[in-house]
């Protein structure tokens, strides 16, 4: 009786699984590796108490657009996605940095779990002055992005590099990544936290 309850369980969660999975919302997408982002320092366990991110560091997605459209002001880093708001919390300034030198030319690593056809990937970069104790929004960002990769609607592999020269910036600053899908009306958005 007790295995018979016990297997009962186990095909109930797995057919849980599978529709969560199946209705998109737990499929794997994309996240940036270097710089280092949020939530890839949650899913490896640097950052601790970040919710749900731990465990889906790559689900990261929102509205395409980004800046005209996209996640609302002070979310964009969760993507507008309130399950992973710990992302836009500030920590009081205290997210770990990478050192990157400004001026110089920086590979960008994604790891794609989900390989979308792609519109372009994207990186902003916050304006001199960005105070990192308070929640990222518009403002706090360069109108422009400082590049921008098209990738003509092509499926990006398991890994995606590319290289840029880096913004003339000095000391704390926040690298934003957008990876706009072309068949979607969705994107992908990353926060690096960096000093320069």
């Amino acid at each position: 009786m007790r295995n018979r309850f016990t297997a009962s369980l186990l095909a109930v969660g797995l057919a849980g699984v599978t529709l969560f999975t199946a209705s998109g919302s737990a499929q794997g997408h994309g996240y940036v590796d270097s710089p280092i982002s949020r939530q890839q320092l949650c899913g490896i366990g640097t950052v601790l108490n970040c919710g749900q991110i731990e465990w889906e560091p790559w689900s990261v997605e929102g509205l395409k657009g980004f800046p005209q459209r996209g996640p609302a002001d002070g979310t964009i880093c969760a993507g507008g996605n309130g399950r992973f708001s710990e992302l836009d919390d500030p920590r009081a300034g205290s997210w770990p940095t990478t050192r990157l030198t400004a001026g110089r030319e920086h590979t960008f690593v994604w790891r794609i779990t989900a390989k979308h056809a792609t519109t372009d990937f994207r990186y902003f970069v916050t304006k001199d002055g960005y105070n990192p104790t308070k929640k990222l929004t518009r403002a706090d960002l360069e109108p422009q992005p400082f590049l921008t990769v098209p990738f003509g609607g092509v499926r990006p592999g398991a890994t995606v590099t590319h290289s840029g020269v880096l913004p003339q910036k000095s000391g704390r600053h926040l690298i934003v990544g957008v990876w706009t899908v072309a068949d979607t009306d969705n994107a992908f958005y990353t926060c690096s936290d960096v000093q320069f």
